[in-house]
């Protein structure tokens, strides 16, 4: 079975919303905007793209995504594998053209059938409301966290509010950077 993880950037209050400057949003670009940046606490974004063999992604955030990310050097590795989005919306006349190959997912049940399948990891950028889903499906199975030492209030979260059982996760790798930036992975026992 391949791994699902969901990776973020988060402030400490759990919002993501709006990190690399987004429009829209009251606090957009708050991890450029109010912290140094130190090179080597985004060491586990290289790694991810890496390592990842698969990106999945919610409407919102492809939409987002895919008129910007195919040119950006910083993400050759992520234009170089399969993509899929999770959307009942979304037509394949939608899809870009200039960032490989990339599948349309309408279910739950068919983001389990492609952890199913042959392969490594997928990663999951993003996309806060396909991360609730997956989250209270029990689909995910890492999280890579860098959490940022702000809180921001208002703003999309990357935890459901869903009332669900405990979860217990397991911190398998973990820094702190001179910025206050926390890298956190944890592995979701279950």
């Amino acid at each position: 079975m391949r791994t699902l993880i969901s990776t973020a950037f988060v402030s400490l209050d759990g919002v993501m919303e709006g990190p690399g400057g987004e429009t829209g949003y009251r606090n957009a670009g708050w991890t450029f905007k109010d912290i140094d940046f130190v090179p080597e606490a985004y060491e586990l974004k290289g790694r991810e793209q890496e390592e990842a063999t698969a990106l999945l992604l919610g409407r919102v955030s492809y939409e987002a995504f895919a008129p910007v990310w195919p040119d950006m050097p910083e993400f050759p590795g992520y234009k170089a594998m399969p993509k899929y989005v999770v959307s009942t919306t979304l037509a394949d006349d939608d899809l870009v053209t200039d960032w490989g190959d990339i599948t349309i997912l309408r279910s739950l049940d068919e983001v389990a059938a492609l952890k199913e399948t042959d392969g490594g990891p997928i990663i999951v950028q993003g996309s806060a409301t396909l991360n609730h889903a997956l989250s209270d499906a029990a689909l995910i199975d890492r999280y890579h966290l860098l959490v940022f030492p702000l809180l921001l209030g208002a703003g999309k979260r990357l935890f459901s509010a869903a009332d669900l059982d405990t979860r217990k996760l397991k911190l398998v790798e973990h820094e702190t950077y001179s910025n206050g930036v926390q890298k956190n992975v944890f592995d979701v026992l279950r």
